[in-house]
């Protein structure tokens, strides 16, 4: 009897968890990364995506392999630190993300799909999160303000958001294969594009690249290397806050040997990571790899599937807004303003089925509410907003008014308003 895909990739998820221990057991792992005090020092990292990136390890299909990840910007967390870091005052951000890759699975032929099942995830001991200019609110909210978490296998803290306690969810933001030529081809053709009318964008930046032979400013491909801030097809950023221990992600594979790279640890995040950043911190992330013949093209995207534990939020009680596509007149939300037509959506109050307009309104509302309950800055409240807020798609049909709601867990406050 032959089995569709999705019945192959459970009994292929079911037995990677299954067979793990004894896997684990073995003296067999393959451990790569967490050389050096940066990117930059470290044979094993990558900040960009390019075919041409060589291979920093191989392991086999079923084979345990830890990835030793730096956090998102690749700063020093620790506070007592006095590194100073020479690649500071880049404008483009060019440190950002440092993965720890790219790993060659052997067997692995370009058309298949590479099954990842996240076995373990070991959180360093700080974590970090700021108010970003790349932020959802960030119009609304753009104080500087940076939190700094200690960390451990249970919870998150902070001096700098007091009365707040995050449970552990963590999760890897990135998880990579390598572009093949094609893809590559059109990812930076459709992003410049994008780019050339006013859209949001990354276009490629060599400076602080890794590695640096092919992607620095001296570098071989230097204006093709693809940045890790955007997912695409081939996976990278999708900071989806389920991918955690148990899980398995599908990815397509590209490259011969695929070209697996694991970054952005998150130690918790809500769904939306709205100011821009989670509780980013340096990890450990101990996975092992499955090959699946004929499976799915993934052309829109990644799959995942996992225990529905990770669905749940990390609380006995709630506290949730609800956004629709409302403004003021002469309002023209920041994401829009590329397309033109401003004069028109200037002059209109209610905007037809814009889910993210209804997003924009359910987490202004959470943030005042936090603010307005529990004593916060909006800064501080953003932070929580992004950490522990999950923004949900309630309906998407009530034309002319799609819903979001913003759910907010109470049990991460330590004292009862």
């Amino acid at each position: 009897m032959s089995l569709s895909f999705a019945q192959r990739v459970t009994v292929v998820a079911v037995a990677a968890v299954l067979t793990a221990p004894s896997t684990w057991a073995q003296n067999d792992i393959v451990v790569l990364g967490g050389a050096g005090r940066h990117c930059g020092e470290d044979p094993d990292c990558l900040n960009r995506l390019h075919p041409a990136i060589p291979m920093a390890a191989r392991a086999r299909p079923g084979q345990t392999i830890v990835f030793k990840a730096r956090n998102a910007s690749d700063f020093q967390l620790d506070p007592a630190s006095t590194y100073a870091d020479p690649r500071t005052g880049d404008a483009q951000i060019g440190t950002v993300h440092p993965l720890t890759g790219p790993v060659h699975i052997v067997g692995a032929e370009p058309g298949d799909v590479l099954a990842v099942t996240l076995l373990d995830i070991a959180p360093g001991r700080f974590g970090y999160t700021s108010v970003s200019p790349i932020g959802f609110v960030s119009d609304h909210v753009s104080g500087g303000f940076r939190a700094l978490w200690r960390l451990n296998r249970t919870e998150a803290v902070s001096d700098d958001i007091p009365g707040v306690r995050v449970p552990n969810a963590s999760f890897p933001g990135i998880v990579t294969v390598l572009p093949g030529r094609e893809q590559l081809d059109e990812m930076l053709s459709r992003e410049a594009e994008l780019v050339a009318l006013g859209g949001a964008g990354f276009p490629p930046h060599a400076l602080h690249a890794s590695p640096a032979a092919v992607c620095g400013p001296n570098g071989s491909f230097a204006s093709e290397c693809l940045r890790t801030l955007p997912p695409r097809e081939h996976g990278g950023n999708l900071d989806i806050r389920y991918l955690q221990v148990g899980v398995t992600l599908y990815l397509p594979c590209y490259v011969e040997g695929c070209g697996l790279a694991i970054g952005d640890p998150h130690f918790a995040q809500g769904d939306g990571e709205v100011s821009g950043t989670a509780i980013e911190m340096d990890a450990d992330f101990t996975v092992i790899t499955q090959i699946i013949k004929d499976g799915p093209s993934l052309s829109r995207g990644p799959h995942f599937e996992g225990p529905v534990r990770v669905l749940d939020i990390p609380s006995r009680r709630f506290y949730a807004t609800t956004g629709f596509p409302l403004k003021a007149v002469g309002e023209i939300p920041p994401d829009m303003r590329y397309l033109g037509a401003t004069e028109r959506i200037a002059g209109l109050r209610n905007l037809s089925k814009d889910i993210s307009l209804a997003a924009r309104n359910a987490l202004l509302e959470m943030i005042d509410y936090i603010t307005d309950t529990y004593g916060l800055t909006p800064e501080q409240a953003y932070v929580v907003a992004s950490v522990a807020v999950d923004l949900r798609i309630g309906q998407l049909v009530d034309a002319p008014n799609v819903g979001v709601t913003a759910l907010l867990p109470l049990d991460i406050f330590t004292e009862t308003p």
